[in-house]
């Protein structure tokens, strides 16, 4: 998968958490990307994090605290 489709996915999960009312935004992205996620892609996110997550939503950033590093 590329970055770019990456950033796209993750952001439309945020864009969608935006939408509700709860306050714990962040955790609930996290929570759908270490459920339905790959640990490739997980990885590929926390990874693009790590270099300062270039294009991803505020959300998307929060929610990497709690997305699950993968075992290798």
């Amino acid at each position: 998968m590329s970055p770019e489709k990456m950033i796209y996915m993750a952001n439309q999960i945020a864009t969608f958490f935006k939408t509700q009312p709860e306050t714990d935004r962040a955790e609930r992205v996290a929570a759908h990307l270490n459920d339905f996620w790959d640990p490739r892609m997980r990885r590929m996110l926390l990874a693009h994090v790590a270099l300062g997550g270039e294009g991803f939503d505020p959300v998307v950033k929060a929610a990497a605290q709690f997305v699950q590093e993968p075992a290798e």
